[in-house]
């Protein structure tokens, strides 16, 4: 009789060979969805030339629902909900290692994560029939009833804590945590855990959080592989089985918008490093807005292109002041960052600040050339298969059309949606969307911070 892990060793071989012909079976996505008698959303893409399937949870349960003192609450849940799963009926409890070993026999993955909108469950299994109905199970009795181990969360605050303070001993982390709470203030998105907040979360808020926002009822289930809806349906039936019925799905409480910057702030932090690092931004835009893709394209001229953005162009090539520097916009459900960084020398901090500066507000002013223009949307067009070109990065996208509410033939008009971009579009946008004169500037290690740490301009 084969064992599991002889079948997945064979399955994998099956598919390995099976991958390198299914890419162009992509090149038109359908994509079904529809809602389950429990409220549940389904997304799915029939991807049958590969023996497998990739499945992504997610809810509504990102930082920005954690409590400002029990910041790291989101993040905490995800963690330990992997870490155990309890006895029930004739199944016997299973601790991590327990877990671990179950899952790397059959040959498949499951596992969490929190970001700051919302917490993700991923599995990942081939789709023999033996094997994808034992790892369902197993991710329906992980998603349903993890342990919640008393001296595992002891054990993990206690690495998480060491973890942050280690952390805040380099300068890219100090750039970022002074960052991030300048732009959003006291916005949920500026919240970061600290070994004081972790100590205030105990398993019960673990727990209470977790009944509270994983619930059928706010899934957002999107499944890329070799099964059809009628399976696909009963699949995510099964996965979400095992989790506590709220009855009628109260709608869980709003939260506050970013507010916009009012004036500039430069800060200054001291810092002994070779490099002085450098975060400049603002606010951005929630990932609804309707200059998205004018965004997309303008950013990927400004900075997000790599060696052709015209940052690098003017810092790096022109004046040799760092050896790379970016622009990003990091949009979500409430309008999250734009920002541009860069390390430098830190005598050439100022230099490199000033260069831009300038940069950034002639961009904004003026907007890009129609050579800039023409080639990032080529470049971006030319790229768009690389967004697609295995199961995992097509199911990110269709969970990203799930989550945000995108239509379903997103995909299929991305390209064109691209190319019809014009220099006016990226221009009203920018100047829509961003303030030069009013933004965040942060450096840490430049050799005179200390006479200017934190100081307003």
């Amino acid at each position: 009789m084969k064992t599991m892990k002889t079948i997945a060793v064979r399955a994998l071989l099956v598919c390995s060979g099976a991958f390198f012909h299914s890419v162009s079976a992509w090149a038109a996505i359908p994509i079904q969805h529809w809602t389950q008698p429990s409220g549940a959303q389904v997304w799915l893409v029939e991807s049958p030339a590969i023996p497998m399937l990739d499945v992504q949870l997610d809810f509504d349960a990102g930082s920005r629902r954690d409590p400002p003192a029990q910041a790291g609450l989101a993040s905490a849940t995800a963690l330990l909900a992997g870490k155990g799963v309890a006895a029930r009926g004739e199944q016997p409890a299973l601790d991590e290692n327990q877990l671990g070993e179950a899952w790397a026999d059959l040959g498949a993955s499951f596992g969490a994560s929190a970001g700051a909108d919302r917490m993700s469950f991923a599995l990942r299994t081939l789709t023999d029939a033996e094997l994808l109905r034992q790892a369902v199970q197993l991710a329906a009795r992980e998603l349903g009833e993890p342990a919640w181990p008393e001296p595992v969360w002891q054990r993990e605050r206690a690495r998480l804590s060491a973890a942050i303070q280690e952390a805040r001993t380099r300068p890219a982390t100090q750039a970022a945590l002074a960052f991030q709470q300048a732009v959003y203030g006291r916005h949920p998105y500026g919240q970061d855990s600290t070994p004081e907040t972790l100590a205030r979360i105990q398993v019960a808020d673990l727990q209470a959080f977790y009944r509270q926002h994983v619930q059928p009822c706010r899934a957002r289930v999107s499944l890329v592989g070799a099964v059809d809806r009628a399976q696909a349906d009963a699949l995510v039936r099964e996965l979400l089985g095992r989790l506590p019925s709220a009855g009628a799905c109260a709608p869980l409480p709003p939260v506050a918008e970013v507010a916009p910057l009012q004036a500039a702030r430069e800060i200054r932090i001291p810092f002994q490093s070779a490099q002085a690092h450098v975060l400049i931004g603002q606010p951005g835009y929630k990932r609804s807005d309707p200059d998205f893709f004018a965004l997309l394209v303008g950013n990927h001229i400004l900075g997000g292109g790599g060696f052709t953005s015209r940052l690098m162009r003017e810092v790096r090539e022109q004046r040799g002041l760092s050896y790379s520097v970016y622009s990003d916009f990091a949009p979500g459900l409430h309008a999250g960052a734009f920002s541009i960084g860069l390390q430098t020398r830190p005598d050439q901090a100022d230099a490199a600040v000033a260069v831009v500066r300038q940069v950034l507000a002639d961009f904004v002013a003026q907007g890009p050339s129609a050579d800039e223009l023409k080639a990032a949307r080529d470049n971006l067009i030319g790229g768009f298969a690389l967004r697609l070109d295995g199961n995992r990065k097509l199911l990110a996208n269709v969970a990203n059309i799930a989550w945000n509410g995108l239509p379903l033939d997103y995909l299929e008009h991305w390209s064109a949606r691209v190319a019809a971009v014009t220099l006016a579009d990226i221009r009203a946008a920018l100047q829509r969307k961003l303030q030069p004169e009013r933004m965040v500037t942060v450096v840490v290690g430049a050799p005179e911070a200390g006479q200017r740490n934190g100081n307003d301009r």
